[in-house]
Parts: structure tokens; C-alpha cells; sequence
């Protein structure tokens, strides 16, 4: 008889739970133990879990028409596209369904822009090192941690990278030659690590003067993650770019491509494409998550309760990174996995995401209350592991 396990390529270290529902941010095993959520599927639930505004706009809409085509208008693409964009800068959006997806959009777009005013030649990407963009052939590459390059050679070329945080660096990268600079405003897949003033104002002072755009990953870092609508607005800098996804649609599949008006040109019928992306449940859901985080002041809140949450922290000693509900702990030791399986056991989610940090990316809905929950779960996973 074929085993849960052979059911699936061997790619995710699972823990032992299986999860059966959700409320807010608490989830429920098959035995009907409760967990504290302090992970949402990576930063993906914004709203926590079965929230009504959510589950009422997807059953709604699957009641409706699930899918047509990107041929065709609807509803649910126009709405989410104009939530979108009501919260930068104008310009226009391309949906897809992945922050992979978004940043090979991204990648594709930026070259294209440099082709349209004739730049044949300016095809390089400046990638920081540490970043994390995606797992596609195209995202991979710039995603400067060679560990997840092994096996996977060549990838597409034509990318530059800098040390994190090295203006001078960064300064001799950009040249005639540079189509684009990505950025994270906080690292997230190394370890939670916000990128300077300096150096992110540098990449918008250079970009600007040198005739490559700049281009802000807020798959991450966006909707309101960090206390802020985007992890850029915390620096005071605009984009022309922006990728998103993982909150985007609170926990169904949703990617999209921002860029500035007079940028948006780039694109034109042809030139890039999807099946799915767009969809009017995914553009439902998203709708729904930019309505619902206005409405409950989720953004406030996620600045609020994230001070809440590094102040109880930072009180028993840790050290924190991060802004908002993005933070992590740095415990100095590889022990992050060993207190991450602690946690699960004493009901609290986080994630181990590098051998020495610990992850806490709860939903935008959490309380004072729940945070001081977390709190106290981890400090006691934390002593029993040390």
C-alpha cells in the first residue's frame, strides 16, 4: 500500500500535524489541539484563517464563474486591479498566480522597457546577495544564495550581484549596461534582514540617474506586513516596479506586476502571458483582503502588535529583527529547528528560517493578547531546546 509520504516528491520536511481548520489565528489539528499561528503559511494569511469577509467574496464568486480568460473583462480583475494601484503610485498591474511568477514578469518587463527605447545592449540585472526572488530558472538567478543554485546550472545570465547593504558596490554595478536593480526592503528567506537607508536610497538615486529602473520584491514586505502598505514606504522611496504575492489574496494563489504609468508601455499584447492569472476567484479574493484591511485598520494594527510582540521578545533577552509582523529571532546557535518543533509542541507556528533565526510572520489580525501568547510559548520552546 503506497504511504502518505510516497504520495509526494520528497521537497518539504513535514512536521507531523495535520491541520483540519482554522479560526482567526488559531489552527486545529485532526485530534482538535489548537496552535497559535504566528507563521501563516509564510506570511500568506493575512487575514488568519476562515475570516467571513474572505470566505463569503470566494464562495460568492465560485457560485458565479470561476474562470474565463484574460480575453475577456471581469468584475472581480477590474476591482482588484484598481485596489491595487490605489495604493501606489497609479500605472498598471498584471496578474499572475505566484511571486515567482510576478518576478519573472518582472524580469521580462524591465528588459523589454530597455528594448523599446532601443537599449539592445542593456539587459543586466543588479540581484543582492542573500536575496530570494523564486525558484523558477529565471527568479533563481537572482537569487543570490548559491546553496539553491546546486544542481540547477547554467542559469540565465546576465546578472550582476552585490554584497547586502555595499553601496560602493552597488555604485560600480550600475552602469549603461543595467536594465534593472531588484530589491527586498527586508531580506526575508535569509533571516529577516531590513536593508538600509543608505543603501536603498542609493539604488533609487543611481537607477534614476543611470537609466535602469528599480524594481521592489513586496511579495514579502506588502500589504501592510510591516506596518506600513509596502516595506519601501518605510524609507520614504518610490519604485517604478513592484512584484506581489503571497498576502495578496490571503491564502489563494495570486501573484501581480505594478508598474508606473510611464513605464507601463513596456508590456504590449504579445509580449507576456497567462492561463490563469487573473482568474476572477483570485481577483475576488484579493479584492476582498484590500477591502478588509482598510476596514479593520489591519495596517495599524500590524504596527501596533508588532511592537507589542519585539518589545515582549526583546524583554527576555532575544535578539529581533524585522518591522511590524515580519520579525525574527536571532538565537546565535544552529538550534532554530530543534526550538521551532518545540514551539509546535507547546502549540505555538513559527519557522525556522535559516539554522540560527527564527521566523514570526503572523496574521494582520493578531492580538496583544496573542502576541504575548507567542511570546511566552517560544521563550519556553527556546529554554527547553538550550
Amino acid at each position: 500500500m503506497t504511504t502518505r509520504d510516497e504520495l509526494f516528491l520528497p521537497l518539504f520536511k513535514r512536521h507531523p500535524v495535520t491541520f483540519v481548520r482554522g479560526e482567526g489565528v488559531w489552527l486545529y489539528d485532526a485530534e482538535g489541539k489548537a496552535y497559535l499561528d504566528f507563521m501563516a503559511g509564510i506570511a500568506v494569511n493575512l487575514l488568519g484563517h476562515a475570516h467571513p469577509a474572505l470566505v463569503d467574496a470566494i464562495s460568492e464568486q465560485a457560485g458565479r464563474v470561476l474562470h474565463t480568460t484574460n480575453l475577456f473583462w471581469t468584475e472581480p480583475a477590474v476591482a482588484a486591479a484598481e485596489a491595487i494601484v490605489s495604493k501606489l503610485p497609479g500605472g498598471g498591474v498584471f496578474f499572475c498566480n505566484s511571486g515567482t511568477e510576478a518576478n519573472e514578469a518582472a524580469i521580462k518587463f524591465v528588459r523589454k522597457h530597455a528594448w523599446r527605447k532601443g537599449e539592445t545592449d542593456r539587459r543586466e540585472i543588479v540581484a543582492i546577495e542573500g536575496s530570494f526572488h523564486g525558484r523558477t530558472l529565471g527568479s533563481l538567478s537572482l537569487t543570490i544564495q548559491p546553496k539553491k543554485w546546486e544542481g540547477f546550472a547554467p542559469l540565465p545570465g546576465d546578472v550582476v550581484s552585490v554584497p547586502f547593504d555595499d553601496v560602493a558596490a552597488l555604485d560600480e554595478a550600475i552602469t549603461e549596461r543595467t536594465a534593472a536593480v531588484f530589491v527586498e526592503p527586508i531580506q526575508g528567506e535569509i533571516g529577516i534582514r531590513p536593508m538600509s537607508q543608505g543603501f536603498i536610497d542609493a539604488a533609487r538615486k543611481l537607477t534614476s540617474e543611470r537609466g535602469a529602473l528599480l524594481v521592489a520584491d513586496e511579495v514579502q514586505t506588502g500589504m501592510g506586513r510591516t506596518g506600513s502598505w509596502w516595506g519601501l514606504d518605510h524609507y520614504g522611496v518610490q519604485p517604478d516596479v513592484v512584484t506581489l504575492a503571497k498576502g495578496l489574496g490571503g491564502g489563494v494563489p495570486i501573484g501581480a506586476l505594478w508598474a508606473r504609468s510611464e513605464f507601463a508601455g513596456a508590456f504590449q499584447p504579445s509580449d507576456h502571458g497567462t492561463t490563469q492569472g487573473g482568474n476572477p476567484l483570485a481577483c475576488a479574493a484579493c479584492a476582498a483582503v484590500f477591502a478588509t484591511i482598510d476596514k479593520e485598520g489591519l495596517v495599524d494594527n500590524a504596527r501596533i502588535v508588532g511592537a507589542d510582540l519585539r518589545d515582549g521578545l526583546e524583554s527576555r533577552g532575544y535578539e529581533v529583527r524585522g518591522r511590524g509582523l515580519l520579525l525574527a529571532v536571532e538565537l546565535g546557535r544552529e538550534v532554530s529547528s530543534a526550538v521551532v518543533a518545540k514551539a509546535l509542541e507547546g502549540g505555538l507556528i513559527v519557522n525556522d528560517v535559516n539554522p540560527t533565526s527564527v521566523r514570526f510572520a503572523p496574521p494582520l489580525v493578531a492580538t496583544p493578547d496573542e502576541a504575548r501568547q507567542a511570546v511566552e510559548r517560544f521563550d519556553a520552546a527556546v529554554k527547553a531546546v538550550t
